[in-house]
């Protein structure tokens, strides 16, 4: 059955994009990410501008984080004094990602930026998260993370300290306000939660335990994506209700099997497991961009008509 999508200006079959979204919402259960990593990308294959990709997949991610974080606040495996942080660096990264992204779409630039931005970022966290699950696979899973977690960094010099009870940890509050902040303007310009930079910030960065890690993520990335929905649906408007909305019922449905199945999964095979899905998302969009080389041309000559 296919709709038509007015502000993408394109027709797609309903169940694909039902099809996506669960897939997207399975994600987000099991690894504590919003998805957008991989649903932006998705779009853009099945023919969606990704001006319009980014703003919208930013709604539907809002809903499956939401799902999710219900399942992890049920385990009592969210930090929210440590969300409460990094939220205050996401609202700020956000407006000045989206004051980025509308001065690139001005100038016409904005598609070429996403798709670069994808493949930079997806490739460095992508290897630097594999790398590591392998490191951790050798090891005994509570030696390696009790040794992280005592092993004092330039983390514990800086002032501001707070504790952070369900976290366990007493650290500066100026870490997580910084990844915060990248994490929201990630989330402006490329449509994502964060998570796939979030995570792996939150356990090597900060030393949380991984079983607290996916939960808080996912709080944090409900409010941030939905502040950025709010601007670029204000500002760009090139929010698709239509796709948000197939997204969303697909994404929240998915995101409670995931929460299922990360459960019964060890926490070094779900960083793995993350790890080779941001790499094979990275590598098709690097092949994309170098064999076909004439969309380029044609980003160029968007604005122009």
């Amino acid at each position: 059955m296919n709709i038509y999508l007015p502000i993408a200006e394109v027709s797609v079959n309903a169940f694909v994009l039902l099809g996506l979204g669960g897939l997207v919402g399975v994600l987000s259960g099991m690894f504590g990410v919003g998805g957008g990593f991989l649903m932006t990308p998705l779009l853009f294959f099945i023919g969606i501008p990704p001006a319009v990709a980014v703003a919208t997949e930013a709604n539907q991610i809002v809903a499956s984080s939401f799902s999710g974080v219900l399942a992890h606040v049920k385990r009592r495996n969210v930090d929210f004094k440590m969300g409460g942080v990094l939220l205050i660096g996401g609202l700020i990264g956000a407006a000045v990602g989206v004051l980025v992204f509308n001065y690139l779409k001005s100038l016409g630039q904005v598609d070429l930026l996403v798709k670069l931005c994808y493949v930079i970022f997806l490739g460095v966290v992508g290897g630097l998260m594999f790398i590591e699950s392998l490191r951790a696979l050798r090891k005994s899973k509570r030696i390696s993370a009790s040794k992280f977690r005592k092993k004092r960094t330039w983390i514990h010099a800086l002032p501001l300290k707070m504790r952070f009870r369900v976290s366990g940890l007493y650290i500066s509050a100026i870490p997580p306000v910084l990844v915060g902040i990248v994490v929201g303007i990630l989330a402006a310009i490329m449509g994502v939660g964060g998570g796939f930079v979030m995570v792996p910030a939150m356990i090597y960065l900060l030393g949380m335990p991984t079983k607290v890690v996916v939960g808080t993520s996912l709080f944090q990335i409900i409010f941030v994506t939905a502040f950025t929905t709010m601007l670029h649906a204000t500002t760009n408007y090139t929010v698709d209700m239509v796709l948000a909305v197939l997204l969303l019922v697909g994404g929240v449905i998915g995101a409670q099997f995931g929460t299922i199945i990360g459960a019964k999964l060890k926490a070094e095979q779900l960083r793995i497991l993350l790890a080779l899905m941001v790499l094979m998302v990275c590598a098709k969009l690097a092949f994309d961009l170098i064999v076909q080389p004439s969309e380029l041309f044609s980003l160029g000559t968007v604005g122009g008509h």
